[in-house]
């Protein structure tokens, strides 16, 4: 029997350990190696963190500049999708796409279908009416009015707390102040921040915030269960609180420096 010795046999296995290292290493995503971008849905109706830009070109607000510079510092090429509010959390269950920022506040029942980053905003919900209104200033005075709130958010959960309230859904918050604007409801619970940005610009001058916060509420990013990017994504944020860049974009939109953020929101402790 004649043994033939192939010479090239063991270069091809030892290009063949290679390639299959190579795949090994890019079967599980990691930050900024792979080809396609980093989708991120948001809904661009909740001024002045998420809205469409003046120009008419893209979007603009707090949350699109803050997650710029989260996708720049985690090396991951962020990629806008306009979803609606309550269409969000389901994308990411579906994986549809791989991230979320649209002022999604954290609470435990959320934490239990997707996972959130650290807090990255501090918000409480508030009591909007039109200005002559003088006996509102809690819930209670509430009972058995018209209520317009954003479909999905906590400011909807809440109002539905209230007895007898008639609550009335909107897509967006800007079309529940205005059904307040018109006389139609009695008010709307929304976040502050973005009710107080409203009457502000001048948009919404026949309203008024009353009463103190009714809650204080965190925003994260939220992400699929199990998503590879919570870490790069909590990285990168506690950098740029760290290095100045976060408080430098957080004055751009409210004028003033931002408050301490917890490591963890207060919502999920001890969950």
């Amino acid at each position: 029997m004649t043994i033939i010795k192939i010479k090239w046999l063991p270069r091809l296995a030892l290009t063949l350990i290679s390639f299959l290292l190579v795949v090994a290493c890019n079967s599980t995503p990691q930050t900024g190696d792979r080809g396609k971008f980093f989708k991120v849905a948001t809904e661009p109706a909740f001024p002045p963190f998420e809205m469409l830009a003046k120009s008419g070109d893209g979007l603009e607000g707090f949350s699109i500049d803050l997650m710029e510079a989260v996708g720049k510092e985690a090396s991951l090429k962020v990629k806008f999708e306009s979803l609606p509010f309550d269409g969000i959390i389901p994308a990411l269950q579906s994986k549809q796409v791989d991230g979320a920022i649209s002022s999604i506040t954290i609470t435990p029942e959320r934490a239990k279908v997707v996972s959130f980053s650290r807090p990255y905003f501090k918000s409480g919900l508030a009591i909007a009416v039109q200005s002559q209104t003088d006996s509102i200033d809690s819930l209670l005075d509430l009972k058995n009015e018209k209520i317009a709130v954003q479909i999905g958010t906590t400011g909807a959960k809440t109002a539905r707390t209230i007895p007898g309230a008639k609550i009335i859904t909107f897509d967006s918050a800007p079309l529940a102040l205005m059904e307040l604007s018109n006389g139609n409801v009695k008010a709307v619970i929304n976040d502050a921040p973005v009710t107080s940005h409203a009457i502000e610009v001048g948009n919404f001058k026949r309203i008024k915030i009353v009463g103190k916060l009714l809650t204080e509420e965190y925003y994260g990013i939220a992400l699929p269960k199990g998503s590879p990017y919570l870490d790069p994504i909590d990285r990168a944020l506690n950098t740029l609180i760290e290095n100045g860049i976060y408080a430098k974009i957080y004055q751009k939109w409210f004028g003033n420096e931002p408050p301490p953020l917890p490591a963890i929101a207060p919502s999920l402790k001890g969950n």
